[in-house]
């Protein structure tokens, strides 16, 4: 038997889709935050969600 090809299963899958709407100013501000530090969109609000959940405190 010939092993498997393709990609190595991941430890941890990101198989949970969620779907945000923004508004033009606040997707702008995300695209340039994205651009000056080479992350994903997506990256950067799984970053952001880390750095709520870290503080603990509600964003008012």
């Amino acid at each position: 038997m010939c092993p498997r090809t393709g990609r190595p299963k991941s430890k941890n899958p990101k198989n949970i889709d969620v779907k945000v709407r923004l508004d033009e100013a606040t997707n702008q501000k995300l695209l340039e935050y994205c651009n000056k530090h080479n992350i994903t969109r997506t990256e950067a609000i799984r970053q952001g969600i880390h750095l709520l959940l870290a503080d603990g405190k509600p964003v008012s």
